[in-house]
């Protein structure tokens, strides 16, 4: 069967991520919640599609399965806990743990499991799991927003489906033998460029849609543990579970370096965050080599931003694009925003991995800031010439008001 969506040359995850989202909307096959951008995207079908992993061999057979807790999954849940299988969910965003077991109450009804299939059910009806618990997953379910037919899966960017697998392997609670399912729209399977795929991300063994069971017999190994070197203390602190795993590895003797801290200089403080991400604010520094001079600082401009783009979502396009700035003010409801880089040679290679940019089918300005001053005077913003302030050194806070 021949991808509805055909992938340019060069294309990289963000643009394989918007090209789904985007497809999935215009063509009115999405589900609530709406929009399905930047989401695990529910849509028309779903259901049905979660009944073909009854016909699953290893599901009948197996007796722990873990599912992640987006929307288009929910009938897995309730047919795994139908089956009278042990379900486990994430814990949300990993804040407080890894694993939540849902536990309805004796004798629960269709309609009492469908609700413990749903995110209240898992704030109702469900125990935490410690990282001591002896738990060995037989099944993992994942979302998906892109898939290949030969078991490559790109998520939705937050790489928390990746994360979760390879903590279960650093638990020992997944072995090679433990199989992993994808549930998506017939046209979220796409011929994915093998080259984007990474040693962190996660491949399924089987896609599931409304019309079809694929099976990929993918020979790339999934995620063998955590790869410390590329934790950062931002996600150390946005994931305490994380750093009991260190310990614990780092006990065993195992590497548990992070990212960065290979790297004996002092790091950048970060900057402070004032805002959602539809408004204006300054983005932690990326900055290896600590404060930049502030003389060589060379501002680059990126205007004609859609009006629904995320700040989280440029980000990750600059670091796949190998253009991460030093510091990054968002000016989201102007629809632009300002990337300073070290010196001006950075910020020329920048331009060049850049060009052609666009975001949800609309082409962004990227270019360098017409007017850009080096002292704390401040930068002029292009075009309509109104100042921002600089307090970019030493990760000052910079709401471009």
């Amino acid at each position: 069967m021949e991808p509805v969506i055909n992938l340019r040359a060069g294309c990289n995850k963000w643009d394989i991520r918007q090209k789904v989202w985007d497809y999935i909307e215009l063509n009115n096959l999405a589900d609530f919640p709406r929009p399905v951008h930047h989401r695990i995207p529910n849509f028309k079908g779903a259901a049905q599609a979660c009944e073909r992993l009854m016909t699953l061999q290893e599901f009948q057979s197996a007796k722990m399965v873990k599912i992640n807790p987006d929307t288009p999954q929910k009938n897995a849940r309730f047919l795994t806990l139908q089956a009278n299988k042990t379900l486990l969910v994430p814990t949300p965003r990993l804040r407080t743990g890894l694993f939540n077991r849902i536990t309805p109450p004796p004798g629960a009804s269709k309609e009492v499991l469908r609700i413990c299939s749903t995110s209240q059910g898992v704030k109702d009806f469900s125990v935490p799991l410690g990282l001591d618990s002896a738990v060995q997953v037989d099944l993992v379910v994942v979302g998906s927003v892109a898939v290949s037919e030969k078991g490559w899966r790109i998520g939705k960017g937050e790489g928390f489906a990746d994360m979760e697998y390879a903590m279960m392997k650093a638990m020992a609670a997944v072995t090679e033998q433990t199989i992993v399912v994808t549930v998506v729209h017939d046209c979220q399977v796409l011929n994915i460029p093998e080259d984007l795929m990474d040693d962190h991300d996660l491949t399924v063994d089987y896609i599931l849609t409304p019309t079809r069971v694929i099976k990929t017999n993918c020979t790339r190994p999934k995620p063998q543990g955590i790869i410390w070197s590329k934790i950062s203390r931002e996600m150390m602190s946005k994931i305490p579970i994380l750093r009991k795993l260190q310990e614990i590895e780092r006990r065993a003797g195992k590497d548990v370096t992070l990212k960065g801290e290979e790297d004996p200089t002092p790091r950048h403080p970060t900057g402070r965050s004032t805002g959602p991400d539809n408004t204006s604010h300054t983005l932690p520094i990326i900055d290896n080599h600590g404060a930049a001079d502030q003389k060589d600082i060379t501002t680059v401009y990126i205007g004609n931003i859609p009006p629904t783009t995320r700040v989280s979502e440029l980000k990750n396009i600059l670091r796949e694009r190998g253009a991460s700035p030093v510091h990054l003010t968002w000016q989201g409801a102007q629809h632009r925003a300002f990337l300073d880089y070290r010196d001006p040679h950075q910020a020329q290679l920048v331009l060049s991995s850049l060009e052609g940019l666009s975001i949800k089918g609309q082409d962004l300005r990227v270019e360098l800031s017409r007017t850009h001053q080096n002292s704390q005077n401040g930068h002029q913003v292009y075009g309509d010439k109104k100042k921002r302030s600089n307090n970019f050194k030493h990760g000052g806070d910079s709401t471009g008001k």
